[in-house]
């Protein structure tokens, strides 16, 4: 890990970009953090679409993670950004908005073509990343994942123990055999549906969150679209991460 830049935000926060090989990051600390007191981390999941377009959200979502007394981190994900572009995924997203488009079922082939060599390549990605971030003396666990790809979030709550709880945004498409993995995740988990989802399957994202084997497990479902999450669902999540994180 190679911090590349570094800005102290108006609220105290703490903001430093990074490269991990060839990809970039972005990790927000509190002044608090230190060796003596090193802050728990929270890894801040997203959509593929840059870390720069996503910039404003993440650093809000950033913002209130370190009020809480929490580090957070994010990473941009493969096929996104600057970085390499992965054909497969991008065929299949010609083909599902070819699909959608003309009012046709998006069939479980396309579905795998798009999420999984995604869920592949980035929670290798984030396992490394945990790696280093943790390696820094003023970061220390527990650590949680909070955001999407929920696939992404699901494999990572599977294969990576250093995971202690997760809060999960539903609202893209699911692979059958993510639902086989969900079956395996223990860890608590909160789970955000807004429920006029445009363009996604809420009866999907339903028996995903039954299929999670957490014995605690809460799904926060609002009324409006994907980007109407209402603030108290919000601060639901943060109350989350203070039980699981504080």
């Amino acid at each position: 890990m190679q911090f590349t830049s570094e800005q102290h935000l108006d609220d105290g926060v703490r903001e430093r970009e990074f490269t991990l090989g060839e990809i970039p990051g972005i990790l927000w600390t509190p002044a608090s953090a230190s060796s003596s007191a090193p802050a728990p981390l929270i890894l801040l999941g997203h959509p593929p679409l840059g870390l720069r377009k996503m910039y404003p959200r993440l650093v809000d979502r950033a913002r209130h993670c370190v009020a809480d007394g929490f580090a957070a981190a994010t990473i941009e994900l493969p096929g996104s950004g600057d970085r390499p572009r992965l054909p497969v995924v991008d065929q299949a997203r010609a083909d599902l908005r070819r699909a959608m488009e003309a009012g046709e079922p998006v069939g479980d082939e396309i579905v795998d073509r798009l999420v999984l060599p995604l869920v592949d390549e980035a929670v290798p990605e984030w396992q490394a990343a945990l790696d280093a971030l943790l390696a820094l003396p003023e970061i220390g666990g527990p650590v949680a994942y909070s955001g999407g790809v929920i696939s992404i979030g699901t494999r990572l709550a599977v294969v990576e123990p250093r995971i202690a709880a997760a809060v999960l945004f539903a609202g893209s498409l699911v692979p059958r055999t993510i639902f086989d993995e969900a079956r395996q995740v223990t860890i608590p988990l909160h789970v955000l549906l807004q429920w006029d989802d445009e363009g996604n399957d809420r009866q999907q994202a339903l028996d995903l969150f039954d299929a999670f084997g957490s014995e605690e497990k809460t799904l926060h479902a609002n009324m409006g679209g994907h980007t109407g999450v209402p603030q108290f669902a919000g601060e639901a999540a943060a109350q989350f991460f203070t039980r699981h994180l504080g």
